[in-house]
């Protein structure tokens, strides 16, 4: 039956008044950008009228590039029913895993990550006459750099190629310049007004903190969904940051009067068509991720909740581990969202946050080649033939550190060569749509454990299974084998497509992975032989990883019967067991280690591993693995400021897989001296990264060792290791006071840091005869510190003289002054009947003391640097406190003109 199109919907697409302009542009320039707000038919009518199958425009083929497989998939179906056809005809998509293609096929929507893909085998992409990169203000990296590429095929290969950036709240400025001054159009938005509701929480909400979102938030966003729903008619969109938040506030909405759905990047494409199908007449609530924000209309919405977060990704380049960090929502992805209330009626978003907020967010999401691990990048950009994607016509470059981290794991990956050439080991990785990691894990496990059960492992690995599966990766292997919930049949397509990706016929006979695509002619060389490459260091321990995951035999789909899990995996109080040869336990352990070998971990307490990388790791209360002696780690996150990270997933591992998997990390018996736990400790380790294997006690270490370890402990512990007395306490005071006073040549002794720099002008030859703590506690620090004087210039005879220890006072009694830390003025505190008679204060170093003036009782009655002041003006109002409660002692009336004394009057009266 002839198709017959839906003319009036066709012609009802705002976008329309703007396609003649665009078609103009395109045909004049080549590139354009398009602004069009969501519901104009960007995404729907423009590829329609560019492949001619609207309008009277030429034949086309033309590529629709989406960022997600939910809006490819409803992009293609949206305009085959404006066709009135099925998808496939002339409308068709392509997703990871799945294909909707006929020969007819004029307009086929892709990810980007397919397209990426596509041009990597094909870069002429022949046949194409234009392609779309729908949203490009999403900023994915895939969408980057399928720009960067093909702008580079329009200038060196097919200058006819047209090539369009469309979104509805993009930088256009920015993307006319990257597009070679392309022009700009812009469509006219929809009629449809949608209201703006301020919801912010009634009290104050604690900001997100790495994937933690306050729960008080998310009972307000549920709240203002039971508002919404009571306020307005029509269906609700709510959209919150991750499936987590999702699940939460549907826990919270199951009284209300409505069907409460949630879409999310893991859910079934069934369940996402049905959302998008509509609903059979009973109200509707939304709950979803970002994966609704565009490129789709969600029929009978008329209300949008906004929680006002966002998801980005982060990435500890030091530590090798990579995480999800929640944040706010940009003033565009918050324009996106409203927009979808607006779609079919006059609709109201609610936001979640004040309006005084509002301008305070960020314009744009963050670029994600800003902030993502760039691994893939680099690959994709080596194997497109610009290693340091230096002549790549990017929005924002990539940042240097986070490419350098990128280039070290393909080089530990043997993607590529030592100068960052790609060969056709790395040329393979690329072409399996997966990180470089993950490739590796595939290419070489296959080899040890066969394709098919290697591909299931790293398949759990790209499509990471739900956190109700639990932290053992093996027990959620048996999990998603025996299927029945929704993760199963994605898990089971990915690692299908990822048994299809890799040769299995027997060595020596030539063979090539499968594309991605139907076969072409590929560009980038392929693989000599059908067996994996081995990396370096992996050789010499094949023949124990052979027996370990049974390599040459066929691979079992269920574990051995010793090591099988109950239905729901181990309990929490089952003994982790070394995993048996050929083994899930065993092949999983592989495959995590092969892709993550600086995350093989060895127990150091329960439940607390150390990672080769270094970094500690925790499991949660109650996992099956806290007692596993090493674990291969698959995924874990460490919040910003906390000193280990979590582990999410991970594989039981022995300490022989840990070793053969990581053995570039393997370092030879090192001798180690240092200062450890409060001592000088020698050793002789053999490491696996920061992971200790085997230590012996080092007996002669090595003199000029033990002086470094002595130094890196003065450094840690203080200079309080060595033996301070009071005498040599305050002659550090005197020389430091000398020092801030007259400068040079008296050494600057105040801090540790700066003496322990002169050490060997001090500390010598004690330091070079000490073993250990006890030593530096029998260095006698005053005698040491005599060392610094300015013997070489005569001005050490003058210590006594410019900073006296002792002052004598009119009474006859030798004061000791205090110089404090000698950073202060030096303190003199003395009884003040001793002082009768002293006109002047006394001076050292030509500076004042400060006089502490004490009672007869030795407790503070003034302080003053001006002693004639005192008597003159000060001195009356202390006799007159004190002498009623010490009659027994002087208080004359003129302290100027009587006689200094340390004893009472009756003492004076018998003498």
């Amino acid at each position: 039956m002839a198709s017959v199109p839906r003319t009036s919907a066709l012609e009802s697409l705002p976008v329309g008044a703007a396609v003649p302009a665009l078609v103009a542009a395109l045909d004049a320039h080549g590139t354009a950008v398009l602004c069009a707000p969501p519901g104009t038919g960007k995404t729907t009518l423009v590829p329609l009228v560019l492949a001619g199958l609207v309008g009277a425009g030429p034949a086309r083929k033309v590529i629709v590039a989406e960022p997600r497989r939910i809006a490819a998939r409803a992009a293609a179906r949206r305009m085959a029913w404006l066709l009135g056809e099925r998808v496939g005809d002339s409308v068709g998509f392509t997703v990871r895993g799945e294909r909707v293609v006929g020969p007819g096929t004029r307009v086929e929507v892709v990810t980007t990550g397919v397209l990426l893909q596509r041009l990597q085998r094909d870069q002429e992409l022949a046949g194409t006459d234009v392609v779309v990169l729908d949203e490009c203000h999403e900023r994915h990296l895939d969408a980057d750099t399928v720009a960067a590429f093909l702008l580079d095929v329009r200038a060196t290969l097919r200058p006819e190629l047209r090539l369009l950036a469309a979104s509805a709240t993009t930088d256009a400025a920015g993307w006319a310049r990257l597009l070679g001054d392309a022009p700009v159009v812009e469509a006219a938005g929809v009629a449809h007004p949608v209201e703006v509701v301020w919801a912010p929480p009634p009290r104050p909400v604690r900001p997100p903190h790495g994937m933690r979102v306050d729960p008080a938030l998310l009972t307000h966003v549920a709240a203002v969904v039971r508002r919404a729903l009571a306020e307005r008619a029509g269906d609700v969109l709510c959209f919150l940051p991750g499936v987590g938040e999702i699940s939460r506030v549907a826990g919270q909405l199951g009284a209300v009067d409505a069907e409460v759905l949630q879409v999310h990047g893991r859910a079934p494409a069934a369940v996402q068509d049905a959302v998008l199908a509509g609903g059979g007449g009973r109200r509707r609530v939304i709950l979803a991720t970002a994966v609704a924000e565009s490129s789709l209309t969600v029929p009978g919405v008329r209300i949008v909740v906004d929680a006002g977060l966002a998801r980005e990704p982060r990435v500890d380049h030091a530590r090798g581990l990579g995480t999800l960090a929640t944040v706010r929502a940009s003033r565009a992805s918050a324009r996106q969202r409203a927009g979808r209330a607006g779609r079919e009626a006059p609709g109201a978003v609610y936001r979640c946050w004040a309006e005084a907020e509002d301008g305070r967010l960020p314009a744009f999401p963050s670029p994600e080649i800003r902030i993502a691990d760039l691994a893939q990048f680099a690959l994709q950009a080596a194997c497109w033939g610009d290693p340091d994607a230096s002549g790549l016509a990017l929005l924002d470059p990539p940042p240097a550190g986070a490419m350098a981290a990128a280039r070290e794991v393909l080089a530990a990956v043997d993607a590529v060569d030592r100068a960052g050439r790609v060969g056709p080991r790395g040329h393979a990785m690329a072409r399996l749509g997966l990180h470089p990691r993950l490739a590796r894990a595939l290419l070489d496990g296959a080899a040890e454990v066969g394709v098919r059960r290697a591909a299931e492992v790293v398949a759990l690995l790209s499509e990471e299974p739900p956190r109700d599966y639990g932290d053992d990766l093996t027990a959620a292997w048996r999990r998603a084998r025996r299927g029945g919930d929704a993760y199963a049949p994605r898990w089971r397509t990915e690692s299908q497509r990822l048994t299809r990706s890799l040769p299995t016929t027997p060595p020596g006979a030539p063979q090539t992975p499968a594309g991605l695509h139907s076969p072409a002619p590929a560009t980038p060389p392929r693989l000599d032989s059908p067996a994996p490459a081995t990396p370096a260091g992996l050789d010499s321990a094949l023949p124990a990883l052979q027996g370990r995951t049974g390599r040459g035999t066929a691979a079992p789909t269920q574990a051995s019967p010793a090591f099988e899990a109950p239905p729901e995996g181990r309990t929490a109080h089952a003994q982790p067991t070394p995993p048996a040869a050929g083994g899930d336990d065993a092949v999983a352990g592989l495959i995590v280690a092969l892709a993550f070998p600086e995350r093989v971990a060895q127990r150091r307490a329960e439940a607390s591993y150390l990672m080769a990388n270094g970094t500690g790791a925790d499991l949660n209360d109650g996992s099956p693995l806290r007692t596993a002696p090493w674990l291969a780690v698959a995924v874990a996150d460490r919040t910003p400021h906390s000193p280990s990270a979590r582990i999410r997933l991970a594989a039981l591992i022995d300490e022989e897989t840990a070793r053969a998997a990581a053995s570039h990390l393997l370092s030879a018996d090192a001798e180690e001296v240092r200062w450890e736990n409060g001592d000088v400790t020698a050793r002789t380790v053999h490491r696996l990264g920061a992971i200790e294997l085997t230590v012996r006690p080092l007996r002669d270490p090595a003199p000029d060792r033990v002086r470094a370890a002595l130094l890196d402990g003065l450094r840690t512990d203080g200079l309080g290791l060595l033996r301070w007395s009071a005498d040599a306490r305050t002659l550090r005071a005197r020389l430091a006071f000398l020092h801030r006073t007259l400068g040079a040549p008296w050494p600057a002794v105040a801090h540790d840091d700066v003496l322990l720099a002169r050490a060997d002008d001090w500390l010598e030859p004690e330091l070079s005869r000490a073993r250990r703590r006890a030593d530096l506690g029998r260095i006698e620090a005053g005698q040491a510190l005599n060392r610094l004087l300015p013997w070489a210039t005569g001005q050490a005879a003058r210590l006594d003289e410019l900073a006296p220890e002792r002052i004598e006072v009119p009474s006859g009694s030798r004061i000791r002054v205090d110089y404090g830390d000698g950073d202060g003025q030096p303190v003199l505190a003395v009884k003040l009947q001793e002082l009768f008679g002293l006109a002047r204060t006394p001076l050292v170093a030509g500076v004042p003391v400060l006089v502490h003036l004490l009672s007869p009782a030795g407790r503070p009655a003034a302080v003053t640097a001006d002693l004639a002041s005192f008597w003159q003006d000060g001195y009356r109002a202390v006799r007159a406190e004190l002498r009623g409660r010490y009659p027994r002692h002087p208080w004359p009336e003129d302290p100027a003109a009587a006689e200094p004394t340390r004893h009472t009057n009756n003492r004076l009266r018998r003498s």
